[in-house]
């Protein structure tokens, strides 16, 4: 598989991660952890994450350095937010904690795992992809 093929596949499937949590956290009241995500943050991570994709498939398409730089940006605040939300499952060691709620997609964090520890290793993929100028 060249390396051109493995970058479209790891920006569809970031596009997928970010779809997903939209959908997963788009309403309060159904949100799986041990705290609430609040609608801004899900929001924020929604738009930065099209924005994300957005300039990075203008990158995939007409190469160009700033281009590059710019979308290695927007995917590293998109990073930094989707860590974020994954605090969510993080337990608070106090005696009147609440339990973690769950939900109708996963028991427990591992899809939350899944999707942004895999969103962290694919956009140091990118990262790598842009600095070393591997693009065909």
């Amino acid at each position: 598989m060249s390396l051109d093929n493995a970058v479209w596949m790891l920006t569809a499937l970031a596009a997928v991660v970010v779809l997903l949590t939209r959908m997963r956290l788009s309403s309060e009241q159904s949100q799986a952890g041990h705290a609430l995500v609040p609608l801004g943050i899900v929001k924020a991570h929604t738009i930065v994450g099209v924005l994300a994709l957005a300039v990075w498939i203008y990158y995939l398409t007409s190469p160009g350095g700033t281009v590059g730089a710019v979308a290695l940006v927007v995917w590293w605040i998109e990073v930094a937010v989707g860590l974020l939300i994954l605090t969510r499952w993080m337990t608070r060691p106090s005696k009147h904690a609440a339990d973690a709620t769950g939900d109708s997609w996963a028991q427990g964090p591992a899809l939350s795992i899944l999707g942004h520890i895999g969103m962290l290793v694919g956009i140091s993929f990118f990262t790598w992809i842009v600095l070393a100028d591997k693009l065909s």
